[in-house]
């Protein structure tokens, strides 16, 4: 570790003007580039009391062996400065979005004599249009055969367009009027160009005089009675209508911008962009750095638009770029990303409107992908060790809980309350030990009442696998007061099962149940288990409000800090939790309200059902006909369709529906849900 006085400037030695600085290590190597308005405030700020610096400028000063700098004449040239030399160098203390190259983009080869439309991936080339990123290479594809009809461009590689010049004979798509067919001359290097470019300015966003002029030469054709001309224009017209719709609106007055969000911690940073070309999304593509140095989102703000327009000019720069905070020197950035398009750019904060509402949703996109950025990161196994030591600790446990389960309490409105169990193993989901419940034991709306309900169900169970397993033995009474809670109850009809060596449901106890929470569900919960006089498993709740973490009979939570690796698992625990008990509660409820007469038909599965349905056309259709008629269906048998007919039977058919207005009776033609 080097002494950061050792290589300190001496007083004077740096100029007070615009530039550029590199800290090296004892190796030479570019460890950080950074620009200042003034140098030399900026570099002395690097150099007083260590105590005093940020945690990750004190681990690059100290790693730094010495500094160098390089002044400029303007704000901007500094800006330009420095974004090459983070790109020549790769410093390790800078912040660097690695562009995630798997994003494919729609790309036209305008550099080759007969341009070619294709998918392209990987770093950009010179003299080639470039349009999204796209989410799937399937969505390229999907729209390049919708604008095909109209601009019918070379889509072939170098050897099938060689092949075809050769043996004089296009390709299938020349043939289907998808490509123009170039290889055979069908069209001259000019006019194949010239679709190229319009295909390209289509793309771009100059998306109606295209069609208003296939509109137009439409209504001309028919005029002049030429209606397999007209009806091909018009398919062509509905085909770039299809094209456009396959990216919605989303800003009315057709503007070009980018829009920035960025979702952050201490440690990471989630950044996503939305290019809206034309008021469309044309593309969207996101990074996630780590924060190895001390920068604020202004500062990742401002990382972000170099790396993204480093390399740009033109029409690549939009007019307008959306960012949740403007970067220290507004202006200088503004001024570099104008040069680089060649006219003005605004740079802004969107306050209201269609744009406010736009950054919001890039905004949740940027959260979610640092909250999957993080459950990826969840499976290290340091970090999962770690965060279960952090749990240990914070509750008191002898242990490392390597065996959490949590639950959570679902229903609309009092309406189908069903509770989930999940399972966490050394910090990580195992899936096969998922359970659901149904309430049963009252009806109406009491988490606190649920809960107690499931943790007693479940630990029942799990008494009854330790005694069936002979694990588990009733205990001679010992001297002193007799406890308190009543003996498990094991079900005297249960017959044992033979051992095949696999866990059995509920088998294994938690060294922490955690439940979806506060004090109420909590004390419901530890209850549930002094019933059972089950004394070894510890109990905790999370409550959503300030995530706090709730131990029993304690009148304070335990509150651990945002950053903690234990705090994060307990959130993924209990989140999982509730998706999946919302899940069961959902299609439970979806489930209730699609019933139809023929769920009570035995042996009857949704594949034959929908053949029912299909073939007769409705519940009401099927009621009426006949043994013999049901038999026709394939796959039901005579013995199934006399069952079908008398659970039809005996389901009076619903009232019929009349129209208060007409006092007409209104027909049932269900698809079966009668």
């Amino acid at each position: 570790m080097a002494d950061p006085s050792s290589y300190r400037p001496k007083p004077g030695q740096i100029p007070d003007s615009p530039g550029v600085y590199k800290f090296r290590d004892e190796h030479r190597r570019v460890i950080y580039v950074g620009k200042a308005k003034k140098l030399r405030q900026r570099v002395a700020n690097y150099f007083q009391d260590l105590a005093n610096l940020h945690p990750r400028t004190r681990t690059m000063v100290t790693t730094a062996a010495s500094v160098e700098w390089t002044v400029v004449s303007t704000e901007v040239e500094a800006l330009q400065l420095e974004y090459s030399w983070i790109k020549e160098f790769d410093p390790r203390f800078n912040v660097k979005y690695r562009d995630d190259k798997s994003y494919p983009y729609l790309a036209v080869t305008l550099n080759e004599e007969f341009p070619r439309v294709q998918v392209m991936r990987g770093a950009k080339k010179k003299g080639v249009r470039y349009f999204g990123p796209y989410g799937h290479a399937w969505a390229i594809r999907e729209t390049v055969d919708l604008m095909l009809r109209v601009f019918p461009v070379r889509t072939c590689s170098a050897g099938v367009f060689k092949n075809a010049a050769r043996t004089g004979r296009p390709c299938l798509l020349g043939y289907i009027g998808k490509c123009s067919a170039p290889c055979v001359g069908r069209v001259t290097p000019e006019e194949h160009r010239e679709l190229a470019e319009d295909f390209c300015d289509f793309m771009a966003g100059r998306t109606g005089t295209y069609i208003r002029r296939l509109e137009k030469d439409m209504m001309q054709a028919a005029e002049e009675m030429e209606y397999e001309r007209a009806a091909r224009l018009r398919d062509d017209a509905e085909a770039l209508k299809r094209a456009m719709e396959k990216s919605a609106v989303v800003l009315a007055d057709a503007t070009d911008a980018d829009l920035i969000a960025v979702a952050e911690d201490e440690l990471e940073a989630a950044l996503q962009i939305f290019h809206v070309r034309g008021g469309r999304v044309r593309g969207q593509r996101g990074w996630v750095t780590d924060k190895v140095e001390a920068v604020d989102t202004s500062g990742l703000v401002e990382h972000a638009l170099q790396q993204l327009y480093g390399e740009e000019r033109g029409d690549a720069v939009p007019k307008e770029v959306l960012v949740p905070a403007l970067p220290e020197d507004t202006e200088a950035v503004s001024q570099w990303l104008a040069e680089r398009r060649g006219s003005q750019v605004s740079l802004r904060i969107p306050q209201r409107g269609d744009k406010k509402d736009l950054m919001a949703t890039v905004q949740r996109n940027a959260q979610q992908a640092l909250g999957l950025h993080k459950t990826k990161r969840a499976s290290d196994l340091t970090t999962r060790s770690r965060a279960l030591e952090e749990i240990a600790e914070a509750l008191g446990l002898d242990t490392a809980p390597l065996r959490i389960e949590c639950y959570d309490i679902s229903h609309l409105q009092g309406d189908d309350v069903v509770a989930s169990m999940v399972v966490f193993e050394d910090g990580l989901a195992r899936k096969s030990e998922y359970r659901r419940f149904q309430i049963k034991g009252f009806e109406g709306q009491d988490d606190v009442r649920s809960m107690h309900e499931v943790i007693g169900r479940r630990f029942k169970r799990y008494l009854q696998e330790k005694e069936r397993t002979g694990e588990w033995e009733e205990q001679p009474p010992a001297a002193g007061p007799a406890p308190t809670g009543p003996v498990p109850a094991v079900a005297e009809d249960a017959e044992p099962r033979e051992d095949d060596g696999r866990p059995k449901r509920f088998a294994y106890p938690p060294q922490l149940v955690v439940v979806d929470g506060g004090q109420p569900q909590v004390a419901a919960a530890k209850r549930a288990l002094d019933e059972l006089g089950i004394d070894d498993i510890a109990v905790c709740g999370l409550a959503k409000r300030l995530e706090e973490v709730w131990l029993p009979d304690d009148d304070d939570p335990v509150v651990l800090p945002r950053s903690s690796e234990g705090l994060y698992l307990l959130q993924r625990v209990r989140d999982e939790a509730h998706r999946f008990a919302i899940t069961y509660q959902r299609a439970k409820r979806a489930k209730r309200i699609r019933t139809s007469p023929l769920d009570d038909v035995s042996g009857l599965g949704e594949t034959r059902k929908q053949a029912l349905i299909k073939h007769f056309g409705s519940v009401k259709k099927l009621r009426q006909a006949t043994i013999d008629e049901i038999c026709e269906v394939p796959g039901i048998g005579r013995r199934t369709a006399e069952s079908v007919a008398a659970a039809l039977a005996s389901t009076a058919p619903a009232a019929p529906a009349v129209n208060t207005a007409t006092g007409e009776i209104i027909e049932e033609d269900d698809g079966g849900n009668s």
